[in-house]
């Protein structure tokens, strides 16, 4: 597979191209009165919020194109429901903003599911499974579980679940924008580990296979990835449909194709 991970900076620009061409949304998607389901419907289109910059989840390939597992299954679910899929991207820190201001219909960017979040947003059913991943310089034999992040720096997007996992374990998190970032500081040594998906580590290995990092540890098992929607009975029927089309991929057999071709093996499937 050829990928790459995108800059800041492209992600930027097709930021502010994206929101020029209508990235935020008309009142009317707000959620405030109605069905969501229903104006998405009558629009005929649903704004999907993601990073672009995360392969192989969400990502722009040699030619520019938004591609990755994320925008494919976002594609899939518009056209289950009958509707075109229009992408804004951003910052990790933004997204969830963005989609409780109702700017967004829905994120879909490899999301974990966790206790914090199903508070503030219903999620749909799982479509992926993501084990997290402690990666280090090749050299760095200090960490070899969790528990040896206790005094070490880390850096992630700062609410990610990467983030409150390091934290947890005593590390220190320096925020950044990106995974490119991540590992620029990896590389130069301001941290001493970070953390992410199993997967998207393989896929950066893929990529760059000159690359002197490793995985220091493993979580236990894997996390849940879900699409949060704003909680309210106006998107109940929204959620309802989005798990319908979620069944229907992985009855059919696409969720399967589309994580192999992304990730090179299935984890549209809980272990």
């Amino acid at each position: 597979m050829k990928k790459k991970i995108a800059t800041a900076l492209s992600g930027a620009v097709l930021l502010t191209v994206l929101s020029a061409c209508g990235g935020d949304p008309a009142p009317e998607t707000t959620g405030q009165d109605g069905d969501v389901l229903a104006r998405i419907r009558a629009k005929g289109e649903i704004v999907v919020a993601m990073e672009g910059t995360w392969a192989p989840w969400t990502y722009h390939d040699e030619s520019g194109e938004l591609v990755g597992y994320d925008t494919e299954v976002a594609k899939a679910i518009a056209e289950k429901l009958g509707v075109t899929a229009t992408f804004v991207e951003g910052e990790w820190e933004g997204l969830l903003a963005g989609l409780d201001a109702g700017r967004y219909d829905i994120m879909v960017n490899g999301v974990d599911v966790t206790p914090d979040r199903s508070e503030k947003y219903d999620f749909s059913d799982p479509y992926a499974y993501n084990r997290m991943a402690v990666i280090v310089k090749g050299d760095n034999d200090t960490i070899t579980g969790m528990e040896d992040l206790s005094g070490k720096k880390t850096a992630n997007t700062i609410s990610s679940t990467y983030a409150e996992t390091a934290r947890s374990y005593g590390a220190e998190v320096t925020g950044v924008d990106d995974l490119a970032a991540t590992f620029e500081l990896l590389y130069s040594g301001r941290i001493d580990a970070t953390l992410n998906a199993e997967v998207t580590y393989y896929d950066y290995m893929a990529q760059h296979p000159e690359a002197d990092l490793k995985i220091a540890c493993l979580a236990d098992k894997a996390d849940s990835v879900a699409i949060p929607l704003r909680k309210g009975e106006d998107a109940a029927a929204l959620r309802e449909e989005i798990n319908k089309a979620l069944a229907e991929l992985a009855e059919d057999g696409t969720l399967g194709e589309l994580s192999i071709k992304y990730f090179g093996t299935d984890i549209s499937k809980a272990e």
